[in-house]
Parts: structure tokens; C-alpha cells; sequence
């Protein structure tokens, strides 16, 4: 619409009005926003308080100024960047003032969430976070405990290929006394291989069969640790006391573990599988006459060859329980709760918005004034100051206008009476 008479258009006068509108709100809400800029910092000091508080140590009156003195620090730092920022930037018209004040923006909030809102999120969800902690170093414990009993029992499970191997050689022996396997009956040298070799694996069943309890022993020992350490995790009371009862019980946790792990019997069955052929004393062979002895050499060989087979079905067995994946080495290490809510932020979303969010909130107050600001202005742009007047302006005017022309007028009369007493002089 193009203006007439001087007169401002219908679009032009619309725009006035929403700037005057506009001004008249922020007037307004100026009178609240500082207050409400001191309740946010003031707000985040004191939680920021409480997480240092947390990673001090308990020195008394030292630990107490130490924590008031950062709170404060963090308290006034806020609240003036923020001052700036809600003056300055909604202020600035061109675009590269703009553009710089909203970097030192980002890099403002930047610094607050390093100084301020972990610690914030450190108060809100400290204590959760380190039972957090406990409750995956517990569940880490369990699966290490299952995996080093299962390589346990895997482990007893060579026992039956033991048994199976000395029942064989049991067997054999048997034959030979009845002269079922050489040709000729007795006690003679093949006789005493194969039984010297079924007692050896006897033996070794013997110790396999020992490690049993022994496992169930340290699995259930486990397990009631577990337990306990289970009870410490949601018990009530100050985390910090329960940790410490904690780290002591996993301490026993880790004992049993190292016992599972030494009753595993597949590196013993190994070893036993291959001293099998190599520590076979070859007897005199006894035979009467040379087709006896032949005939007990012949077998003596068969025997060995036996004996090798049965070796490597022995070392395949236990190769396979030892090229099982051990157990994850696991320990438990303390951490603070800052630390703590760091490490599992990603279980704690809700807290760090809030922690981050007291801190953050005037960021949006200021854009939201440079919106406001940059409204205003388009409304008074093009205008003259004659445009822009409202009647109380123009009010004021007349009275500062009266007001002179009387400053004037007194001025002009003690003028008049200075002139007449140097006439009269």
C-alpha cells in the first residue's frame, strides 16, 4: 500500500502497533527476569554444592568452605554470562554482532556444563548411578562365576573318557590272564603293561573324581557372595558405607574364582595323556620258548599303539575344555558418583536434561528476546520519530516544553534585573 498525505499506511500502522505491543511485554517482564535469572543460578549453585561435596574429601571445615566457595563461584558466573547474553544479543543489529555474540554463546554454555551440570547430575542421580555400578560389576561377577564353573565341569567330564580308556586297558589285561589276547595265559609281561597302565589312569580318575566337591564347594561359596553383594546393591542406606562392604565381599568373590579355575582337570589330563605312551616300562619278556616271546612282543606293540590312540583321544578331549574362552578377568573398582554418572549417562537421560537444563534455560530466554527484538525493530523501521510518537509521549514533550519555556522566562527576568541595577548604578 503506498503511503498518502504523509500519512502512514494500513500495513505500516500494524507494524507500529505490534512493536509497541511487544515493548510494552517486555517492560513487563523485565521486572521479573533478573529475579527468575538469580532463582535458576542460585538453584544450580546449591546442587552444585552437593556434587562437589561428593567428590571431596571429608576434611571438615576445609571440604565445607571448599564446596561453598565453588557453588558461589558457579552461582555468580551464571547468572552475569547469562546478564550479558539477555542484554547484548537481542541488541545487536548486524549479523556479524550476532553471529559472535551467539558462538561466545555456545562456547558459554559449553563452560557451564563442564563446571556446573555433571555435578548438578551428580546430586540428582549420583547415588543411583553408583548402585548402577554395582549392579553391573554383580552381574559381570556372575557370568564369570558360571563360565569358570561350566569349564569346571567340562573339565570332570574328561573323567568318563578316562574311565572309558582304563575300563579298555582293564579289559585287555583280562583277556591276556586268560590267555585270550597273546595266546598264552598268565601274569606274564604284557599282563603287567596293561594293568600298569590302567592303574595309571586309575589314579588319575581318582583325582578327577576329588575335584568334584571341591567345584560344588567353591560354586556355592560363590553364590552366596553373589548374594550378598545382590542385598548390598539395594540395601538401604549411604552408598558410599556399601561400597566398601561391597568391594570386601568381592574380594572373597574373587578367591572363589580362582579355586573354580584351579579345579578345572583338563590341563592335568593333558599332561596324563601325554606321559601315557612315554612312561610305559617295557618288561623281560617271559615266554618259554620263541614263538611265546614273539608273541608276547607282538602284543606289547599292538599295546603301545593302543596306548597312542588312546593318548591323543585323551589330549583332544582336554584341548577342548582348555581352548574354552576363560572367564573375563573382573574386578571391582570404586568410583565416585560423578564418575559413576558419567560412565552410565546413557541410563540416566532424565537427570542429566534436568541438571543441564537449569543451567541452560536462560539460552532459550535469550533467543527468544533477540526474536522479540528483531519483531520491534521491523515494526519501526522506515518510520520517522514523528511516526512513532504515542500520546504519552507526546504529553511528555508538551510538559518538557513547558518546563523550559519557564526556565527560559526566569532566566530572561533575572537577566532584565541585572541590566536595571547597573543602569541605576
Amino acid at each position: 500500500m503506498v503511503e498518502k498525505n504523509g500519512r502512514l499506511t494500513a500495513e505500516e500502522a500494524k507494524g507500529l502497533r505490534t512493536a509497541k505491543e511487544l515493548e510494552g511485554h517486555l517492560a513487563w517482564l523485565d521486572t521479573f527476569t533478573p529475579a527468575a535469572l538469580g532463582v535458576l543460578a542460585i538453584a544450580s549453585g546449591v546442587y552444585t554444592f552437593l556434587g562437589v561435596s561428593s567428590l571431596l574429601e571429608n576434611n571438615g571445615a576445609v571440604s565445607f568452605f571448599a564446596a561453598i566457595a565453588y557453588s558461589i563461584a558457579v552461582s555468580v558466573g551464571i547468572f552475569v554470562f547469562w546478564s550479558y547474553m539477555l542484554r547484548l544479543l537481542p541488541a545487536m543489529r548486524s549479523a556479524a554482532g550476532f553471529i559472535g555474540l551467539t558462538v561466545s554463546t555456545i562456547v558459554g554454555s559449553a563452560a557451564i556444563i563442564a563446571m556446573s551440570s555433571w555435578l548438578n547430575a551428580a546430586a540428582l542421580a549420583g547415588s543411583a548411578a553408583v548402585e548402577q555400578h554395582l549392579e553391573n560389576t554383580v552381574r559381570n561377577y556372575q557370568t564369570a562365576l558360571e563360565q569358570a564353573h561350566d569349564i569346571a565341569l567340562k573339565g570332570q567330564s574328561l573323567g568318563r573318557e578316562v574311565e572309558r580308556a582304563r575300563q579298555s586297558f582293564e579289559d585287555l589285561a583280562e583277556l591276556e590272564r586268560t590267555g585270550e589276547l597273546s595266546g598264552t595265559a598268565g601274569r606274564g609281561a604284557v599282563f603287567r603293561v596293561l594293568t600298569q597302565k590302567s592303574d595309571e589312569l586309575g589314579n588319575l580318575l581318582e583325582q578327577i573324581d576329588s575335584q568334584q566337591p571341591l567345584i560344588e564347594e567353591a560354586f556355592g561359596s560363590g553364590n552366596l557372595i553373589l548374594g550378598r553383594m545382590r542385598e548390598l546393591t539395594v540395601a538401604p542406606g549411604p552408598v558410599e558405607r556399601r561400597s566398601v562392604e561391597f568391594s570386601e565381599e568381592s574380594v572373597k568373590l574373587a578367591g572363589a574364582l580362582s579355586q573354580l579355575n584351579q579345579y578345572n582337570v583338563a590341563p592335568l589330563v593333558a599332561r596324563a595323556a601325554a606321559d601315557l605312551p612315554a612312561s610305559v616300562v617295557l618288561p623281560d619278556l617271559d615266554g618259554k620258548n620263541t614263538s611265546v616271546r614273539e608273541a608276547q612282543s607282538s602284543t606289547i606293540a599292538s599295546v603301545l599303539n593302543a596306548l597312542d590312540q588312546r593318548s591323543e583321544t585323551l589330549k583332544d578331549a582336554a584341548t577342548e575344555v582348555l581352548e574354552m574362552e576363560p572367564p573375563k578377568e573382573t574386578a571391582y573398582n570404586p568410583v565416585s558418583s560423578a564418575d559413576a554418572i558419567i560412565r552410565y549417562a546413557h541410563n540416566f537421560v532424565p537427570s542429566w536434561a534436568g541438571a543441564i537444563a537449569i543451567d541452560l534455560l536462560p539460552a532459550v530466554l535469550v533467543f527468544v528476546l533477540a526474536i522479540t527484538q528483531t519483531a520491534i525493530r521491523s515494526g519501526r523501521d522506515g518510520m520517522s520519530i514523528e511516526d512513532t510518537l504515542t500520546l504519552a509521549d507526546l504529553k511528555a514533550a508538551m510538559v518538557a516544553m513547558k518546563d523550559a519555556e519557564l526556565t527560559m522566562g526566569a532566566a530572561d527576568a533575572a537577566i532584565q534585573v541585572r541590566s536595571g541595577q547597573k543602569d541605576i548604578a
